[in-house]
């Protein structure tokens, strides 16, 4: 049975990469994962916003991509050895900083793709998206890092698992199996979609059988990270499921223009 997650919005599917920042990067103050950019992503009509999450030296569950703060502030210490409130002064000029308690609260009407950054980050991101899981993916490089967040949601009472995408190891195998005509079978168990590049290192990833393979159990395919127009065209045009774009007001104006 597809999960809730997907149930009542549009496909394909539009996922802000970040949240939305309107214009180009270099010239804008506002932060990604910051409130500014999701609040900009939801205006722009993005049912999905596709996040990050670490721990602070302080516990909390806060939305950030990167290791360190030195490609955002200009500062090499790790993300994990700042406490909560430093990182919220950092990003006051910036879109404001959010938790995932925060943003589950801020855009209730929003669905969260959450990336688990850290093993640290697992236990208690799963257990604080329990009452939401009908619109939270949780997904990781690492498949067992996936694994333990999704099982924290539960053992915190979810009444029904969060949507789940595969890491790294399952697509590697998928795309293995796929190119030998092999069932996806336990591949994709418990899985509601896989989140992958066209190409990595020089290698190409996503592919018709790979598509073939996913969707025969239901899987999603979702690419990224995908911003040139005539890119998503393509892709759409393939048969993938979503998109995860830095340009999600472009990806939403091209393939939901009602």
């Amino acid at each position: 049975m597809r999960h809730p997650y997907f149930a009542g919005t549009r496909h394909p599917r539009v996922l802000a990469h970040r949240g939305l920042i309107p214009t180009t990067r270099e010239d804008s103050p506002v932060w990604e994962n910051s409130a500014a950019a999701f609040a900009a992503a939801h205006a722009s009509g993005a049912e999905y916003i596709e996040t990050d999450c670490r721990l602070t030296v302080d516990g909390d569950v806060v939305l950030v991509h990167d290791e360190t703060l030195i490609r955002l502030a200009g500062d090499a210490r790790a993300t994990a050895t700042v406490r909560t409130a430093e990182l919220r002064t950092l990003f006051e000029d910036h879109g404001g900083l959010l938790t995932v308690a925060e943003a589950l609260e801020l855009f209730p009407d929003t669905r969260f793709n959450i990336d688990v950054k850290t093993d640290a980050a697992a236990e208690p991101a799963g257990r604080l998206v329990a009452p939401h899981t009908e619109r939270v993916l949780l997904t990781s490089f690492s498949d067992r890092r996936r694994r333990t967040a999704v099982e924290a949601a539960l053992r915190a009472g979810a009444a029904l698992r969060p949507a789940t995408s595969g890491g790294r190891r399952t697509i590697m195998a998928l795309r293995a199996a796929s190119s030998m005509r092999l069932s996806p079978g336990r591949i994709l168990a418990d899985l509601d979609a896989v989140q992958i590049p066209e190409r990595y290192n020089g290698v190409r990833v996503l592919t018709p059988a790979l598509l073939r393979a996913a969707h025969s159990r239901d899987v999603e395919v979702h690419v990224w990270t995908v911003n040139e127009p005539d890119d998503i065209r393509r892709l759409v045009a393939m048969g993938v499921d979503g998109i995860v774009s830095d340009r999600a007001d472009v990806a939403v104006s091209l393939l939901h223009r009602d």
